[in-house]
């Protein structure tokens, strides 16, 4: 593991805690050059999802882009950095015990907001808004009628 401080390649691990539902390992790192501590994450090797884009093309799923959509829809809510982890690792759950290889960028959307919803109104409508790509206040207010 390369150090973020000084890029040095070895580290000994000083701590190591499973996370709660057991799906990753937190390990703590000292970089053996200058001292630093850092902290890994180690999760399951898995085939990748691929995202069927509605314009034809291909990607490889990105869990942390997922993320970056929600941290930005929920922007000064009141929802823990954990709550939004929790719901990306609940969908990613949902997927791998589907045994989904493909999914279309649609229903993986639709995946984000079905628990988003359940979570905060307005950071359901602040996601839908980019996702749906609401062009008029009349989408707005029709997304608003649909809570």
């Amino acid at each position: 593991m390369r150090c973020p401080s000084c890029g040095h390649t070895e580290s000994k691990v000083v701590d190591s805690r499973p996370s709660e539902d057991g799906s990753t390992i937190r390990r703590r790192r000292e970089c053996l050059d200058c001292g630093r501590r850092f902290t890994t994450y180690e999760r399951l090797g898995e085939n990748p999802l691929i995202v069927l884009k509605s314009d034809g093309t291909s990607e490889v799923y990105d869990r942390e882009k997922i993320i970056r959509g929600l941290y930005i829809a929920c922007a000064k809510r009141h929802i823990q950095p954990e709550q939004i982890i929790e719901l990306v690792d609940g969908m990613e759950a949902e997927l791998r015990n589907a045994n989904y290889s493909e999914i279309n960028s649609k229903d993986l959307g639709d995946m984000v907001l079905k628990r988003l919803r359940e979570l905060d109104d307005v950071a359901y409508i602040r996601f839908a808004s980019v996702y749906k790509d609401f062009k008029t206040v009349d989408e707005f207010a029709t997304a608003l009628k649909g809570l």
